[in-house]
Order: structure tokens, then C-alpha cells, then sequence
């Protein structure tokens, strides 16, 4: 009997990680850092709920179905202010919203990809584009990267097989934190086209990036939309993580095809959710940069505390947005250290080989920290368990 498409994939990590919990107790003078999951725990900022709160009550059309693509008003919202940061021009119809970012990458693969096609994704990768590519049936091509943990152009250029559909980029990324260079984007962009295949960027944590101005030069491409798909996600920006809104930028040919996805998984996206997240893009701008400063602080604070860490033999191998990527200079597989972590240091954080494929054993040494929901102060006392750890 065929196996079925969920089982073609393993479980979620972060559920996984989430039962190394079970029956441990923490001290009150110890209590647990939770630094497994890379979202927001607070409530988006009071003005936001109130708005929320008034779309509730007064907007009855936000209680109904609506567009498949979304909001007219937040699809046009995004291409002008996407238009305003990167250059170039996007127009409402290369503008779809979905579902959370996540149902962003899930309909462009169905709308690229068939049984047996490949998509290249550089490792350490996301594992939920891993897992949606599995019960996808299309396969992961893995691209390794360099010690500065930057995908090269060159090196993808050869992994292109006349299956490959796409190429995938997280950046900033996820799990390394790292922001990768506009020339990168660039070279990956032009690879993309020679070969008549997508770049998918997806680009969830672009509010928290540490350099000013555009990020990369894609959008000023007159004709980007027919190698580009960019996605992005409004949970992190403006904490919306439960109301799951993202958005995802094409062509007006390869959105037709990704309605047909999205109507037929959710009919429309979260309606209040849309609302909200077009108000915060037209309410939120201080707001946000103020969230920014916070994040780039902690990305600041990493560094600071990582000394006697790096004393230790342990390695910063990338930081950045919600993210630190660490390698451990013990014996012992990340898998097996980052459950002894829970009830040894109060800890919970996710080890490597939970970003890479089983025939990797480069996971077995790194741990990611997404390090957004832990202050300053907090990221001194993560850092002090660890230099404690003895393995």
C-alpha cells in the first residue's frame, strides 16, 4: 500500500522539542529559556487591539469570505510601500495574501512543481520547506554552504538539472541569522533566470534586518516578476502571529495558478487578520522601528556575551534577526545535547540536525537560539548556562 503524504515527511520539530518538557520540573530560581520557537510570545501593541477590536464589532464584512488573493486594499497597500523600500514598481495584481507565510511557500510550490521535480534549497534550510517539498513528492536538493554560511551562485549552478524548478533563499535566515549580501541575491536571481527556473526569497524577517535601505535590488528589475517570487509574513512585524496573515509577490499568470490553491485550502484568508495587518502598515511605522532597535540590541547583546563562550571552544557561526547559530564543541550529537539541556541548564533550543537532511552529520555540532523573546539580560544568562555545560 502507497504510504501517504503525511508520511512521507517527519514530525514537526518544534512539537518534537516541545515534549522534551514532559516531566521535567524547573527550580523557581531557574526557570526554563525557551528559545526553541522563532515568534513573538507578546500581544501586538494596544493600539493595534483596539483597532482590531473596533473592526470586530463595526466591520461586519470582516466576518464574511472574501477575495482569494485578500484584502484589495492591503494587496495595494504592500506593492506601494514595496515599491517605496526597494525600487522599482509592484502592482497590486503581483500581489497575493495568504495564510500565513508559510501557505506563501506552500502555493508557490503548487504552483511550480510537479511529482518528481527538484528545488534546491541551501542547508542548514527552514525545515517546514523541507517537510511541504516531502509531501509534495518533490525533491530537496541540497546546496551546502561556507563557512560564513552565504549560498554560492556558482556552486547552485551546478546542482540545476533539467527537474529543478526553483531555488529557495531565507534571508535574513533561518536558522543562521544571516543576512545575505545584495550581490548574492543578485547572482542567484540571474542564475535563476538563465536556466528559466524561480527564485523564491522568502524574506519573513526583512523589518529586522541591521542595514539601512533596500536589502537587495530585485524589485528594480523591470521584468522581476518572472523569476522572482518573493514571500513575507505580517506575524512577526506586528505579532500577528495567531490571525496568520502573509503575503506572497509574483506574476499575474503565476498568481492565477496559486489561487487555485489558495481557494481551494482556505477560500480567503483571515479576514480580521487582514484588517489588522493594514492598519499597522499604515499606523505602526514608529512602532515598528522601535521593535527593530530592540531586536538588533539583543543581535548586539549575542556578540557581547559570547566571549567566554567562544573561550569554551564553542562558535558564532551566524547571527542575525531572531537567530544565533551555534556550534558546540562537544562529543556528542546536537540532538542528544539539546534534550540533556532541558533538564540540565533549563534550557530548550533546537539542535541542527533538525535543519539538515539524515546524511548530514554537519548538524550534529550546531544549535539554533532564536534569541527574540529573551531581553538583553537574558541572553547573558543563557549564555552562563552554557559556558556551565559539561558533557
Amino acid at each position: 500500500m502507497p504510504r501517504s503524504r503525511t508520511a512521507a515527511t517527519f514530525s514537526p520539530p518544534v512539537m518534537e522539542a516541545r515534549r522534551w518538557l514532559d516531566g521535567v520540573t524547573h527550580p523557581a530560581d531557574r526557570p526554563l529559556i525557551n528559545v526553541s520557537q522563532a515568534a513573538p510570545v507578546d500581544a501586538p501593541p494596544q493600539a493595534l487591539r483596539e483597532a482590531v477590536a473596533n473592526i470586530v464589532m463595526h466591520d461586519t464584512e470582516a466576518h464574511l469570505y472574501g477575495p482569494v488573493l485578500g484584502l484589495p486594499a492591503l494587496r495595494a497597500e504592500i506593492a506601494q510601500q514595496w515599491t517605496g523600500a526597494y525600487g522599482g514598481t509592484v502592482n497590486a495584481n503581483q500581489v497575493g495574501v495568504t495564510s500565513g507565510c508559510s501557505q506563501a511557500f506552500a502555493a508557490a510550490i503548487a504552483a511550480l512543481c510537479g511529482e518528481g521535480d527538484e528545488v534546491i534549497l541551501p542547508i542548514p534550510y527552514y525545515f517546514n520547506h523541507r517537510m511541504w517539498l516531502d509531501m509534495s513528492g518533490v525533491a530537496t536538493v541540497p546546496l551546502a554552504c561556507g563557512a560564513d554560511m552565504v549560498p554560492d551562485a556558482a556552486k547552485a549552478a551546478k546542482l540545476i538539472t533539467p527537474q529543478t524548478r526553483a531555488i529557495v533563499l531565507v534571508s535574513p535566515n533561518n536558522p543562521c541569522g544571516v543576512e545575505y549580501p545584495a550581490t548574492t541575491l543578485r547572482a542567484f536571481m540571474d542564475l535563476a533566470r538563465a536556466h528559466g527556473i524561480a527564485l523564491i526569497v522568502d524574506e519573513t524577517y526583512r523589518d529586522f534586518d541591521s542595514r539601512t535601505g533596500a536589502p537587495h535590488d530585485l524589485f528594480s528589475d523591470p521584468a522581476w516578476d518572472d523569476t522572482l517570487i518573493q514571500l513575507y509574513s505580517f506575524s512577526k512585524a506586528y505579532r500577528l502571529t495567531g490571525h496568520r496573515v502573509g503575503a506572497i509577490l509574483t506574476n499575474p499568470a503565476r498568481m492565477a495558478e496559486i489561487e487555485k490553491f489558495l481557494d481551494t485550502v482556505a477560500i480567503c484568508p483571515n479576514q480580521i487578520g487582514q484588517r489588522a495587518a493594514l492598519w499597522g502598515m499604515q499606523n505602526l511605522g514608529q512602532w515598528l522601528a522601535g521593535e527593530r532597535a530592540e531586536i538588533l540590541d539583543r543581535r548586539a547583546a549575542i556578540n557581547d556575551h559570547f566571549a567566554p563562550l567562544a573561550a569554551l571552544g564553542w562558535k558564532l557561526l551566524g547571527v542575525g534577526a531572531y537567530f544565533a547559530y551555534l556550534e558546540h564543541p562537544f562529543a556528542i550529537s546536537s540532538a542528544d545535547l539539546a534534550q540533556r539541556l532541558v533538564a540540565d541548564a533549563g534550557i530548550l533550543l533546537l539542535p541542527g540536525t533538525m535543519f539538515m537532511p539524515d546524511d548530514n552529520t554537519d548538524g550534529t555540532r550546531q544549535l539554533r537560539v532564536a534569541f527574540a523573546n529573551i531581553d538583553r539580560a537574558g541572553i547573558g544568562t543563557l549564555f552562563d548556562r552554557l559556558a556551565k555545560v559539561h558533557v
